[in-house]
């Protein structure tokens, strides 16, 4: 018998861990306990199955212990908890279901405990008609209540992702629902500029959206509960949905010589090694590093947990494997619209100190002049250098493959130059001879070479003490139908002619519907001795600010 390997927790990376050591080393003794019933599913899936989206509960599992043991020689152990680390003697307490307490010895030990669900010391938060969902018995109970039990309102508390998604289910199941979210907006990936078009789907499909307002307490009264905000606004509902976060479920390790972190991560090296001889850790419950700003953060995805597995799994068996950190790249679907993103955002930027820069893109989903074309919004930021930093899109259809294209430049530390020259698929009904990620590049590297001097318009404000002229350059049928305030109409087919309008000793801030010809007026002007700055997106960016 070779190496005996204990693993703790299955889902993500427990069970990414276990396949991979099987394929590398057929004599390992591979033993995975897991707490619950159920080894592997799909975490991601759960909401869509309480909305009925999915409508076959066997769907939502990966593996079964059986199917483990039977394709991978692993000895799952459902049911079985460890409460106890004791790496001094390497050896693990398990208090099983059908074992009772006994003890394991190993020779490696793979931490993959994940994240519980926050419940924070809230007055009436232990109500059975408060839920919260990350695993298929919470799954289970909180459909079983909506079938069941004449539900016909829900309070979601938390605009992350799965409050967003129980959002949108629960509300394609019939209910009124209201969102809860403390923070000034929702999902955090997202800047202000570019979540407010979710928020706005949001209220569309009927979402009651309540920002900037916490739970003070929760009171059942009679069959519903009564959510008391810091507001001392009341909601009633009878269903409730906590999702303001998770926490790294160690506990059971507190005792045990493992290194944590300040809010119970365990902390890792690249190898995915912990402080201890021969104890890996991979998944939610582990600290990462943040690939773009090099600081210690944790980011609880499922991509990232198989790989951290997969890792782990590789040093065991002495392939020297390192994992080199974690960019956030996520998705989500907000009824008819997709959100991504990818690396850092400009909150997380501005609290690591590092300088950027920003510019926006509103193209097709394909060519316009084929059918079906979608609008989208991209937002690029880099560093004065051109290395790409982080991208947010928002659009209908072909907001995945635009992020996913960035988020491998990112990975391998690319830069704007690198997105002008990605030579990417191409037809009428796909996207356009010149792709919305090459767009952003070009967009991008026009900053970079002081070919257009661009301006956020969040930004403007800054010049206010300056005697500027705001002109929109767009057509005057465009103007009619909305404009920025105090802003003059000149429309740039007809800038040249009438140039002599403009005073050349006060700044031009000038505006186009996404950015391309407000480009253009600046490129005309600029050469004609003005000072101008473009603002970037256009009114397009604008108004969807207001």
């Amino acid at each position: 018998m070779g190496k005996k390997v204990l693993i703790v927790g299955g889902v993500a990376g427990g069970a990414s861990a276990a396949a991979r050591l099987r394929r590398l080393d057929e004599n390992a003794e591979i033993i995975m306990f897991e707490r619950d019933e159920y080894i592997s599913f799909a975490n991601c899936g759960l909401p869509y199955y309480i909305g009925e989206t999915i409508k076959e509960r066997s769907k939502l599992f990966v593996q079964t212990p059986e199917s483990m043991h039977a394709r991978y020689n692993i000895d799952v152990r459902n049911n079985s908890e460890v409460t106890q680390v004791v790496t001094a003697d390497k050896k693990v307490i398990v208090n099983s279901k059908s074992r009772g307490i006994y003890e394991e010895r190993y020779d490696y030990l793979i931490l993959s405990p994940g994240a519980k669900a926050l419940r924070p010391n809230i007055s009436g938060i232990n109500s059975k008609r408060i839920f919260t969902l990350r695993n298929i018995p919470d799954t289970d109970a909180i459909k079983l209540y909506v079938d069941h039990q004449g539900v016909n309102s829900t309070v979601v508390i938390g605009g992350g992702l799965v409050g967003i998604e129980m959002a949108e289910n629960l509300r394609k199941r019939g209910l009124n629902v209201t969102l809860v979210e403390a923070a000034p907006h929702i999902l955090a990936p997202f800047d202000d500029d570019m979540v407010v078009m979710l928020e706005k789907e949001l209220l569309k499909q009927g979402i009651n959206l309540i920002l900037s307002d916490g739970v003070k307490s929760f009171q059942e009264i009679g069959n519903q509960v009564e959510v008391t905000l810091n507001s001392n606004l009341k909601l009633d509902a009878d269903l409730i949905i906590l999702a303001i976060g998770v926490a790294p479920d160690t506990a059971f390790i507190k005792d045990s010589g493992l290194e944590l972190g300040p809010r119970g991560h365990i902390l890792v090296n690249e190898k995915m090694e912990t402080n201890q001889t021969c104890v890996y850790a991979v998944g939610d419950a582990v600290e990462v590093v943040d690939f773009i700003t090099k600081q210690k953060t944790a980011i609880p995805l499922a991509g990232p947990a198989n790989k951290q597995g997969r890792i782990a799994a590789d040093n065991v068996a002495g392939l020297h494997s390192v994992y080199k950190g974690t960019q956030g790249t996520s998705i989500i679907k907000v009824f008819g619209i997709t959100a991504a993103s990818t690396g850092a955002n400009e909150r997380v930027l501005q609290k690591a100190d590092l300088p950027y820069q920003i510019v926006y893109v509103h193209p097709e989903s394909h060519a316009s002049y084929y059918p079906g074309a979608l609008p989208m919004t991209l937002k690029l930021l880099f560093n004065g250098q051109g290395k790409v930093l982080g991208a947010q899109a928002i659009g209908y259809d072909g907001v995945d493959k635009r992020i996913d294209v960035i988020a491998a430049v990112i990975r391998l530390d690319g830069t704007v130059e690198d997105l002008t020259e990605l030579e990417l698929a191409y037809a009428p009904p796909f996207s356009s001879a010149k792709d919305p990620v090459n767009m952003a590049g070009f967009a991008a590297q026009n900053i970079l070479a002081d070919m257009t001097h661009v301006v956020a318009w969040k930004d403007i404000e800054m010049y206010k003490d300056e005697d500027y002229t705001l002109v929109d350059v767009r057509s005057q049928k465009e103007f009619a139908n909305g404009h920025i305030a105090g802003a003059v109409n000149i429309p740039i087919d007809s800038l040249r002619e009438r140039i002599w309008e403009l005073d050349p000793n006060k700044t031009i801030i000038e505006y186009c519907q996404v950015g391309l010809r407000g480009y253009i007026a600046d490129r005309i002007l600029s050469q004609k001795g003005f000072k101008v700055l473009n603002v970037t997106g256009g009114y397009k960016t604008v108004s969807a600010l207001s």
